[in-house]
C-alpha cells in the first residue's frame, strides 16, 4: 500500500465580524383628555427635537382610550332610567433616533400644558 502525503491546509482569512451599531430610540407617550391641547404638546415636543437637528418618528395616533360609567338616574324608583357618563383618552407615541444630550436636555426643560401625561422611555 501506498500512502499518501497529505496536503498541509490553506489557511483562510479571518472572517470579519460586524457588531450590529446599537440604536438608541427615546420612545415619548403623551396623553390627554383634550386633543387640542395634545397636538399642540406633540408640535412643541417636535419642535424642540427638530431644532437640534434629531431624526424624529411620528407622532403616530394610538387608539384613543374611553372608559364609560352607567348611573342611575332616580336613587329610589325609575330603575329603568340610567344615564351614561364618559371620559376619552387621546394617545400620540413620539420616537426620537439616537438623541444626543441636548435634545434630552432641552425635552426636560420643556413646559406643557397641565393636563398632559409624558412617558419617556429609552429603548
Amino acid at each position: 500500500m501506498a500512502t499518501t502525503a497529505e496536503k498541509p491546509k490553506a489557511k483562510r482569512p479571518a472572517k470579519k465580524v460586524e457588531t450590529p451599531s446599537v440604536e438608541h430610540k427615546l420612545r415619548i407617550r403623551v396623553r390627554a383628555y383634550e386633543h387640542k391641547i395634545l397636538d399642540l404638546s406633540v408640535k412643541q415636543i417636535m419642535d424642540t427635537a427638530a431644532r437640534f437637528d434629531a431624526k424624529v418618528v411620528g407622532p403616530v395616533p394610538l387608539p384613543t382610550e374611553i372608559k364609560r360609567w352607567t348611573v342611575n338616574r332616580s336613587t329610589f324608583v325609575h330603575k329603568d332610567a340610567r344615564e351614561q357618563f364618559e371620559m376619552r383618552i387621546h394617545k400620540r407615541l413620539i420616537d426620537i433616533m439616537n438623541p444626543t444630550p441636548k435634545v434630552i436636555e432641552a425635552l426636560t426643560n420643556l413646559s406643557l400644558p397641565s393636563g398632559v401625561t409624558i412617558d419617556v422611555k429609552m429603548v
